[in-house]
């Protein structure tokens, strides 16, 4: 099979950890052991907001993670077929999926929220929370798309016709011989699409759902306590992308064991 080495780059996601980074002293561990550290000497020096705010934000935490499992999950469906869509020699569906991604590209994804919730609101009532897992997974279901398409395209030719050549049909040969050797390739930048979209998980709290950010503006609004209700806030997102980049970094590490050497 095709050792490929090409790096997809298609949007600026989080910095995971390489294999550049596997020192005692390096970016990740510093953030990571200071993130911790912070959290810890508040709490200790200032039980009253600190601790409080940590006991008043877990099921924003745990809301802030089903909207972006759920997002990430169907995005990557979404994507997929984008992917191929934009592969296909059909120019009706090659069309349809080229002007999809350039329509949802050129719109911010705040305005995309507004959009769903209010604007389609008009004429058929949405849930909150189901109207941000729709814009988030039409929004990063478009870069998906990309990521999917490039990582296909990474593929050498020659591996598309070895396998018709053995008898697999179109279908049999993207799905079976094609995009399992182009998963080395997407994972990685599909990882820091995943940390990018729960960082962005943080505007649907304009929509009333009670993500994290909701819940500590909650917090904050009862309180008076902005200044560290908002410090709090950032270090838990803090701490949850690092913890999630380095979950990706191992991934990468099993998926691609030779590569990272």
């Amino acid at each position: 099979m095709n050792d490929n080495k090409i790096k997809i780059e298609v949007t600026d996601g989080a910095a995971i950890p390489s294999s550049k980074d596997r020192g005692m002293v390096n970016a990740w561990r510093v953030t990571f052991v200071g993130a911790v550290s912070a959290i810890i000497f508040l709490i200790l020096y200032k039980p009253d907001p600190y601790l409080r705010i940590i006991k008043f934000v877990p099921d924003g935490i745990l809301i802030t993670f089903q909207i972006t499992s759920l997002s990430i999950i169907l995005s990557l469906i979404v994507g997929l077929f984008t992917g191929l869509g934009r592969l296909s020699k059909n120019p009706a569906i090659n069309l349809i999926a080229s002007v999809y991604v350039e329509v949802i590209r050129g719109i911010p994804l705040l305005v995309q929220l507004f959009y769903i919730y209010y604007a389609l609101g008009t004429f058929f009532r949405v849930h909150p929370f189901t109207a941000a897992i729709i814009a988030m997974t039409v929004c990063y279901g478009a870069y998906m798309g990309e990521v999917f398409r490039a990582g296909i395209e990474s593929i050498d030719k020659g591996q598309t016709e070895a396998a018709r050549s053995l008898g697999f049909s179109k279908s049999q040969t993207m799905f079976y011989v094609i995009i399992p050797q182009a998963m080395r390739t997407i994972l990685p930048p599909v990882g820091n699409e995943f940390i990018a979209l729960l960082k962005d998980t943080s505007l649907v709290s304009i929509l009333a759902v009670s993500d994290l950010l909701r819940r500590g503006r909650e917090f904050a609004t009862q309180t008076f306590a902005y200044f560290e209700t908002y410090t709090m806030i950032a270090l838990i997102y803090l701490m949850i992308t690092l913890i999630l980049s380095k979950i990706v970094s191992i991934l990468e590490d099993k998926v691609r064991p030779y590569d990272r050497k």
